[in-house]
């Protein structure tokens, strides 16, 4: 039986995007590696699961799988993928909410084609990282090579956002795993360095938990934000410049939620034989 599916991008942060809402899918760690592969699946940096939504006033539930079969809680590009195509799915509004394991993100897609997603509270408690033990998470006790003292910022899922004189010339693909293991984080976490390079501008890098280097990250963007911020590097509207493009991020004074908006992209669509799935794992 074969099962359609979208390959989707937010500036370059790409998703296999399986629509389960009529008929319902499940898949196994062993299962996900496979489809994320970009070799022997379809490859992607993530995979999304369209699924009924769960709570009232959501219009979809998004659930999100690592390419090592681990679920993360948030991923701001692919909400803003969502958010656009069930936009497009002729509900004739511009304005819905999406889904997560992490809470209700609603979204607003704009004339130009760019979606603007509310990302919620940051939540900045040791407790909400969270963080093995009591510490101020405006400079963690943490580090690894050139990297020290980061801010740690949960925005659905964790992140640890290291401020260096030069964000390209760290080696994150040496230095990234092991801060992503630290002990500090006993759910891991996403590894941001970040460069000041202007006002309001703001140069990351980043290395995903569970997926390694990715050219954005949407999450990754608004935790860098609000650490610039609480550092005093910044404004609290800023765009954020990773490899794959800008976006634009705003934490909001009023209530604290952190405004995420960018362009999102559809690259192919396809249908999965779900005979690779019952593959061996590579």
């Amino acid at each position: 039986m074969a099962r359609r599916f979208l390959k989707m991008h937010g500036l370059g942060n790409d998703f296999v995007v399986l629509d389960a809402r009529d008929t319902p899918l499940s898949l196994t760690g062993a299962q996900a590696r496979v489809l994320a592969d970009r070799r022997f699946g379809v490859g992607c940096d993530q995979i999304i699961i369209l699924e009924p939504p769960q709570s009232a006033g959501a219009d979809v539930f998004m659930r999100i799988l690592n390419p090592d079969g681990s679920e993360s809680g948030a991923c701001g590009n692919a909400t803003r993928c969502v958010a656009s195509l069930v936009a497009a799915e002729g509900m004739g509004r511009d304005r819905l909410t999406v889904e997560t394991i992490s809470g209700l993100l609603p979204a607003v897609r704009h004339a130009d084609g760019l979606v603007t997603v509310d990302m919620g509270p940051a939540r900045l408690d040791w407790r909400q990282i969270p963080l093995a033990e009591p510490a101020d998470t405006l400079s963690l006790d943490v580090g690894a090579g050139p990297l020290s003292a980061p801010c740690a910022v949960n925005m659905g899922n964790p992140h640890a956002v290291f401020f260096v004189d030069d964000a390209e010339a760290v080696d994150l693909a040496s230095w990234g795993p092991r801060l992503e293991h630290h002990t500090a984080f006993p759910q891991r976490a996403n590894i941001e360095v970040a460069t000041v390079v202007a006002p309001g501008r703001v140069r990351m890098r980043v290395w995903e938990r569970g997926a390694g280097i990715t050219l954005a990250c949407g999450s990754g963007a608004c935790a860098t934000l609000v650490a610039a911020v609480r550092r005093g590097l910044t404004g609290r509207r800023a765009e954020i410049v990773m490899d794959g493009g800008v976006l634009t991020i705003e934490w909001r004074e009023s209530d604290g939620h952190v405004l995420m908006t960018g362009p999102v992209a559809t690259a192919f669509s396809g249908e999965l034989d779900e005979s690779l799935l019952s593959g061996p794992c590579p």
